[in-house]
């Protein structure tokens, strides 16, 4: 048993990539958002995965994950989401990199950095529909771009995108808004430039509604086997793909009154027993958590008590127990016949889910399951 260790299930990875390509239908690339380390689980591992389950190309958001995934998979189209400065265009456009373009000043930026590495640039031209972070808001200015990167030889127009703001909110009419003024900038820009891939669905959007799925979608949640709406993922007929799990290094007898841990934010009640489990915030087990979470152990649920620290949690395990040290103890994941869902630890933090895994730390070692 290893102090902890996040197993990932590349099977549940395929098989999720397959059910996007599915709801996809015809026509429709499934582009494989592996950023942040494929939201925790490993980016190279979840990208043969995300490929062998039908995906066609991927995407980051920052040069360093460019560099890295550019470098593994360097036949398969990638396209870095982010901003980026001088210096990183050079690292993105050196790893094969397709890259987003709002702003004229970038794209003579890119344009100049292109011609100086010998090679054109393909970049995708980003339209703010409404999520006002980067893009251009200006349609005007998204039809110019195009037509600057189309007649520049150091750039070659590869698409036109926008990002979503509400998808994952099913009652937000405001995903319908955005999609409107997409499809009339889209239409506008394929009207001049049939070839451009356009796309705009993140996971959420995949299965909320076809309209959004255009040329590509873009999905990285999902594709983990995280619900994008923050609910049962198996309702979706997707499977998750990590697991957090660690062990019991110590059983010990509480009489009553006696507390455990930081503050004496917890005090036996009565009589018990209580479990050491060798990880912590320094794994990315939050403090949130702190009275407020479970453990499965021997596939029954165990109360997280007292304060999360960087490097130990505590359970009660009850005035009775058979648990011993040595025992797995899982935080995330399946046991027996139950399983705790990162949705349920999100909920639990009034946060997401896949905030949940990658916040998993770099000390916590991911393996196959």
């Amino acid at each position: 048993m290893e102090r902890a260790v996040a197993r990932i299930d590349f099977d549940a990875i395929r098989a999720n990539c397959t059910r996007l390509k599915v709801e996809l239908g015809d026509g429709a690339e499934l582009c494989a958002v592996v950023k942040a380390d494929g939201y925790g689980h490993g980016a190279d591992g979840c990208a043969n995965a995300a490929l062998a389950g039908g995906a066609t190309r991927l995407a980051v958001a920052t040069a360093g994950e460019a560099a890295q995934v550019g470098r593994r998979f360097q036949h398969i189209p990638l396209l870095t989401m982010g901003a980026l400065t001088a210096e990183e265009v050079d690292i993105v456009l050196s790893a094969g990199s397709e890259l987003a373009v709002w702003r004229e000043g970038f794209r003579r930026l890119l344009a100049d950095r292109a011609r100086a590495q010998g090679r054109p640039a393909r970049v995708h031209v980003k339209f703010d529909s409404g999520m006002g972070r980067l893009g251009t808001p200006d349609p005007e200015e998204v039809l110019a771009l195009a037509r600057a990167c189309d007649a520049d030889p150091s750039l070659e127009l590869a698409g036109v995108w926008t990002h979503l703001a509400t998808a994952d909110e099913p009652d937000s009419a405001f995903f319908d808004e955005q999609l409107d003024r997409f499809e009339r900038v889209a239409d506008a820009v394929r009207a001049e430039f049939p070839a451009v891939v356009v796309h705009a669905a993140n996971s959420a959007a995949v299965f909320r509604d076809r309209r959004s799925h255009f040329d590509m979608a873009r999905c990285g949640v999902a594709i983990y086997g995280l619900d994008p709406f923050q609910g049962d993922p198996a309702e979706r007929g997707l499977a998750p793909a990590l697991s957090l799990r660690s062990y019991v290094a110590d059983v010990k007898r509480f009489p009553p009154g006696a507390s455990v841990g930081y503050g004496q934010r917890w005090a036996a009640p009565v009589e018990t027993w209580v479990g050491v489990v060798p990880l912590g915030y320094g794994d990315g087990v939050r403090r949130g958590l702190s009275n407020n979470g479970e453990v499965l152990v021997r596939g029954r649920r165990q109360p997280l008590v007292g304060t999360v620290s960087m490097d130990n949690i505590t359970i009660d395990l009850g005035p009775d127990t058979e648990v011993e040290p040595g025992d797995e103890a899982v935080l995330i994941g399946a046991q027996g016949d139950d399983a705790i869902l990162a949705e349920e630890v999100a909920a639990r933090l009034d946060t997401i889910n896949y905030e949940v895994t990658c916040a998993i730390s770099s000390r916590v070692p991911r393996r196959p399951k």
